[in-house]
């Protein structure tokens, strides 16, 4: 792994350097960590209660431009976790950071650094706490970050993990699960034939756009091109598998295998097939059961609908998102307002 902290293969980073999101820029920095910056807006991951209050206040169109931010990420969006040189100290790259960047961007946002995570080696997670006791002795303001889910694959069958979740819940599963019965499940790789097809990349793109329109939070549209490149890459340890209705491709799950686990990185559906013939609970379970039989030790099942995926059995590794807003009156009004951007654990943990 390049990374510290790195989860996914190097290529899927080295895709999103040279394929950003739509409206984004992204490059490293001298020390060779991954940046990138885009327009932010900062109720994107607020609770909805507090957006709904919000939205209360007179002149939204008139304030909800001034808080619209060219921001400055530390990280990216197609890695999990925050990534780190882990040759370069904490104290040394913060200090660097603020020196070359705070001047030129109001708002930066180190995002997504693991918290104790179980994913982690112990040099990791250390490493990890120095960054944020470093970006807090320099001004960041600490908030809590989004939930990952993962699930250990320590479990003799589907059944045996099913035996773990309650009678209604797998009374719930059992018969969505009675839908696969009407599809086809087969898997590709990255790189093979099919992904030098035009008509094929149109279509698993199209698909892809069709959960981002749908999805409660719309940041970063990867483009075509990103598609593009990570479809035809044939270095990656990948896992694609897709779903068919009578012929007709419904559904798709690009996954990797890294560090003894299948990563799950993106989802393509065709609505309304997709939740017709409930896809979304076929493929959570198909992919425990390609873990299984591979012998892998986990299964990392990214960021999305955390409440959905509990209900469905996994665990939740948090992450800190580390904030340094220039203007000194901002500042002081994030730390008061700190607690309505923890939304992930508060709803998890009071499941």
């Amino acid at each position: 792994m390049k990374y510290l902290n790195q989860l996914e293969p190097n290529s899927l980073i080295s895709h999103f350097l040279q394929h950003p999101p739509y409206d984004f820029n992204a490059w490293l920095t001298c020390e060779q960590v991954p940046l990138f910056d885009a327009t932010f807006d900062l109720l994107t991951t607020a609770e909805d209660d507090f957006k709904a209050k919000l939205d209360k206040i007179p002149g939204k169109k008139w304030w909800h431009k001034l808080i619209k931010i060219k921001t400055l990420f530390v990280g990216t969006t197609v890695s999990e976790y925050a990534l780190f040189n882990a040759e370069i100290t904490p104290d040394k790259f913060v200090e660097s950071l603020k020196q070359e960047y705070a001047s030129k961007y109001p708002l930066i946002v180190v995002k997504d650094i693991p918290y104790e995570s179980p994913l982690q080696s112990d040099f990791a997670n250390q490493y990890d706490q120095q960054m944020i006791t470093a970006l807090k002795q320099q001004g960041f303001i600490e908030l809590e970050g989004q939930a990952l889910a993962w699930v250990a694959i320590d479990f003799v069958d589907i059944d045996d993990y099913m035996s773990r979740l309650s009678y209604k819940r797998r009374k719930n599963f059992r018969r969505k699960l009675k839908s696969r019965q009407n599809i086809t499940i087969d898997v590709v790789h990255c790189g093979d034939d099919c992904f030098f097809d035009e008509e094929t990349l149109k279509q698993y793109y199209q698909l892809y756009l069709n959960v981002f329109a749908q999805s409660e939070i719309h940041f970063d549209k990867l483009s075509e091109d990103f598609f593009k490149a990570l479809l035809q890459d044939k270095t990656s340890n990948s896992v694609i598998v897709t779903y068919r209705h009578d012929g007709k491709l419904i559904g798709y799950n690009i996954c990797f295998i890294e560090n003894n686990a299948l990563v799950d990185k993106y989802i393509g559906f065709d609505y309304p097939a997709a939740r017709e013939f409930n896809l979304y609970y076929i493929s959570w379970f198909y992919n425990l059961e390609y873990a299984l039989q591979h012998g892998l030790k986990r299964y990392i099942a990214g960021w999305t609908d955390p409440k959905v995926k509990a209900d469905l059995g996994a665990t939740f590794t948090f992450t800190k998102q580390l904030v340094y807003i220039r203007n000194p009156l901002l500042r002081a009004i994030l730390k008061r307002l700190s607690s309505h951007f923890e939304s992930d654990r508060q709803h998890l943990t009071n499941k």
